[in-house]
């Protein structure tokens, strides 16, 4: 009986999940496969979420790290929302390839900043996380020795600027917005004259997730947050909750994960939930109905601001019927 459970409040992080970039990757791969047929290849994980990449294969994608691992084939090859260094492109164009570059306009927006500075005779440091997919893909828009990766900063103070050359920065999309602020702050402290990007770097989605974690995080108990582990900006949430005030956060990539020895016993619980910008609803939805089985539970919404970005498919796919139906993997049933 519900009065016999632990009463326990969730708080329910909005906007969460799903964002507009990865949204259109995944929507791309499911036209693709509309279009063309089964197999189509995509280089890397469409997004960082293994029930999206799983859903995909059932489908007929077939994942791959490099193009050499596609056979000669007529069929299309993606390129993932973190973007890709320009070599791929251009050797997918060596092979006469059909490819369809799914890269999430927020990260080629900083493909085109970094780019710009280099044009403009400044050499580029970038704010980033060594080895994730989007800062190899934008330091491979450059040519060798142009850009610089810090991610600390430490890493600011250990670089040393030759004399009269200019200096731009950029940042990976997905990073915490308090610790990019740190070493941004000491690129202009040690570098006064340098030209920060057009615009904001850190993408709407990254900024709106973490904003909303930090309104939910003060005195919850466990904080939840739905995500994968190589998921850069789901990492991110896990630190911006534990530092506005979640007594323990923790990332899980679906209910199976949950740690219940986490959750204090007695009534008064109080949880939050978000989800990383590559984690679909139906994963939300799967630990809600967990937790409303475990507990007599009370939703609360926390949104910090409603979202209402979309962006456009490639033009090849825009003649494909995409249907509620198509999508239902990872929005749930119509």
């Amino acid at each position: 009986m519900a009065d016999q459970q632990q009463k326990a409040t969730l708080r329910l992080c909005g906007p969460r999940g799903f964002c507009a970039g990865v949204d259109r990757a995944i929507q791309i791969v499911v036209l693709a496969l509309k279009k063309y047929g089964a197999p189509v290849y995509v280089r890397h994980e469409i997004v960082h979420n293994r029930y999206v990449v799983e859903g995909l294969e059932t489908r007929g994608a077939v994942f791959v790290e490099d193009l050499h691992q596609i056979p000669e084939t007529e069929q299309p090859v993606i390129f993932s929302a973190h973007g890709v260094p320009k070599s791929v492109p251009e050797a997918a164009s060596a092979r006469n390839m059909l490819y369809l570059d799914a890269t999430c306009p927020l990260v080629s927006k900083v493909h085109k900043q970094a780019m710009l500075h280099e044009r403009r005779g400044r050499h580029v440091l970038l704010v980033g996380h060594k080895g994730h997919p989007e800062v190899i893909g934008t330091m491979g828009q450059l040519p060798d020795g142009a850009v610089t990766l810090v991610e600390t900063p430490e890493d600011v103070d250990a670089f040393e600027l030759p004399e009269d050359t200019g200096l731009g920065f950029v940042t990976q999309t997905t990073l915490s917005v308090d610790d990019t602020q740190d070493v941004i702050d000491r690129i202009h402290q040690k570098f006064p004259h340098v030209v920060a990007p057009a615009a904001e770097s850190i993408c709407y989605a990254t900024t709106n997730r973490q904003q909303a974690v930090k309104a939910a995080a003060p005195g919850t108990d466990v904080f939840l947050v739905v995500g994968a582990p190589n998921s850069s900006n789901s990492k991110r949430l896990v630190e911006v909750a534990e530092r506005a005030g979640a007594t323990h956060a923790a990332l899980v990539q679906n209910a199976g994960e949950i740690d219940w020895a986490t959750f204090p016993e007695g009534d008064g619980l109080t949880i939050a939930l978000s989800a990383g910008a590559s984690a679909p609803e139906v994963l939300i939805e799967e630990i809600i109905e967990t937790m409303r089985a475990r507990f007599d539970l009370t939703i609360e919404l926390a949104e910090t601001t409603i979202e209402d970005e979309e962006f456009m498919v490639n033009r090849e796919l825009r003649d494909v019927p995409l249907t509620a139906k198509d999508m239902a993997f990872v929005n749930g049933p119509a």
